[in-house]
Parts: structure tokens; sequence; C-alpha cells
């Protein structure tokens, strides 16, 4: 099982990432950051648009629940990629990743990220 700052140090690792930080899903609370740090402030915005995103599904559903694996925003200054992340004791967690638009992979970068948030949980 990988520790938050070694899961982080792997996410710095994938091809073409410019930040990434762990975050409490409920609160918006950076636990582990890398980059530039340029995330960090948003960590509290970041976190409430992927709660918006998920009740909203939820809504539009005629089932009323919804499961995100990844929130891709594509954006100028490049993809953000909000990855959740269901952890038995610490509660719900999200890796927030900026990856670069000319160097990055977004397809690699989510399977080397859901294959990081595999060993995050043990």
């Amino acid at each position: 099982m990988l520790a938050l700052d070694d899961c982080l140090l792997s996410v710095m690792d994938i091809p073409g990432v410019l930040d990434a930080l762990v975050m409490d899903h409920l609160s918006g609370t950076v636990m582990a950051s890398g980059g530039r740090g340029e995330a960090e402030r948003s960590a509290p915005a970041l976190g409430e648009t992927l709660r918006v995103t998920m009740d909203a599904l939820a809504g539009a559903t005629h089932r009323g629940t919804v499961r995100i694996d990844d929130l891709i925003v594509i954006a100028d200054d490049g993809y953000h990629l909000l990855h959740p992340v269901e952890m038995p004791f610490d509660g719900p967690l999200v890796i927030y990743v900026r990856l670069d638009l000319g160097r990055a992979n977004l397809a690699l970068a989510r399977h080397q990220l859901s294959s990081i948030t595999g060993r995050l949980r043990g």
C-alpha cells in the first residue's frame, strides 16, 4: 500500500504532469501536493466542481446515484483530471492532475493514475 506522499511522487512521474495534489473530497483540504503548487489555492473549488457534477448527474439518472471514474476538463492551459478514490479508513479522496496539452498522453495518464490509486488503496 502506497503512502500519500509516495502516491503523489508516482503521479508526478507520469509524462506531462505539471501539477498534482491529493485532497479530501468533502472538505477540499490538500493532503499532499507537487509541481508548481498553483493548484493548492484552487483545491476547495476543484472539490466543489466534482461534488456539483456528481449531484447533477445523479439528478439526471433514473437511479439517482452515480459513480465518476474521472472528470476531465480540457482547457487552454492543459488537461485537468479529477480522479476520485474511495479509501477504506480516510474517506473519499480526490487526486487532481494538470497535464501539458502538448506533452501528455491523456489515455496513458488515466491508465497510470488508475494503477497508482489501486496501490494506494492496498
